[in-house]
C-alpha cells in the first residue's frame, strides 16, 4: 500500500472548499485530515461540526479528524454523526484517556491519540494496544505552515520500537512541516501516514504534490 497521505484541509481555500475537496478526491491521497481547534487547547479556532458534515457529503475518502480541544469526550458521538471515520484526541487534553478511546470505538470509529512535541512516546505504553493511530505532532499544534521539529524523526523511531514491544497494530501518523525531504526521513524512521497541508495546497499542482509524497520510500 505504501505510505498513507492525509492532506490537511486547514490549508485549503475555504472560498473554494468544494473544489479543493474534489482535487483530493481525484488524487492519490488516502484520507482527508480535518483539524478541529477550540481556541483553548490551542491558540486558534478552525471549523466545527457543521462544516465537517458538509465536507462528508463531498469527500470520497475517509475523514481523519484531529481534535485539538479540551474535554474531547463531550463530543465523541457528535463527531461520529457528522462523518468522522478516524477520531484522534490529544493525550494532553484527555484526563481519562482509556475511557475516551473506548467511547470512540463504541461509536464505530478508529481511535487515535496525538502527542504534542514535548510529550514522550513512553506515556502511551499502557494504551498502545488499544489504538489504531498515534499522531506525532512535528510542529506545535494550532497553525499551519510551521517549521519541522527535527526531534520528531527520532520520536517516530522510539514509537516504532514501543509498538513492537507492546504488540500494537497502531499506525504512526506525523503532522507538521511535512514535505518530500522530511517525509522521506519520517518514512525511513517508521512512519505509516503523513499529514501535509500548506505543502500540498500551496503548491502549483496539489495532485502532483500528493503523488510525489505517495511515492516516497
Amino acid at each position: 500500500m505504501g505510505v498513507i497521505i492525509s492532506p490537511s484541509l486547514l490549508s485549503a481555500d475555504f472560498l473554494h472548499l468544494s473544489q479543493d475537496i474534489e482535487t483530493v478526491n481525484n488524487s492519490e491521497a488516502d484520507w482527508f485530515h480535518i483539524d478541529v481547534m477550540d481556541g483553548v487547547f490551542v491558540p486558534n479556532i478552525s471549523y466545527g461540526m457543521s462544516i465537517i458534515s458538509q465536507i462528508k457529503t463531498k469527500a470520497q475518502k475517509p475523514l481523519d479528524v484531529h481534535l485539538m480541544i479540551v474535554q474531547p469526550e463531550r463530543y465523541i458521538e457528535q463527531f461520529r454523526q457528522c462523518g468522522a471515520d478516524i477520531l484522534t484526541v490529544h493525550l494532553e487534553a484527555s484526563t481519562h484517556l482509556h475511557r475516551t478511546i473506548q467511547q470512540i470505538k463504541a461509536c464505530g470509529m478508529q481511535a487515535g491519540v496525538a502527542l504534542n512535541p514535548h510529550s514522550p512516546v513512553r506515556l502511551l505504553e499502557d494504551i498502545l494496544p488499544e489504538l489504531d493511530v498515534v499522531l506525532i505532532m512535528s510542529v506545535n499544534p494550532g497553525f499551519g505552515g510551521q517549521s519541522f521539529i527535527e526531534h520528531s524523526v527520532n520520536k517516530v523511531r522510539q514509537l516504532r520500537q514501543l509498538i513492537r514491544e507492546t504488540d500494537s497494530r497502531a499506525l504512526i501518523e506525523v503532522d507538521g512541516g511535512v514535505n518530500n525531504e522530511t517525509g522521506a526521513r519520517l518514512i525511513e524512521a517508521g512512519a505509516d501516514a503523513l499529514v501535509a497541508g500548506s505543502f500540498v495546497f500551496h503548491s502549483a499542482s496539489p495532485v502532483d504534490t500528493i503523488k510525489g509524497l505517495k511515492e516516497l520510500k
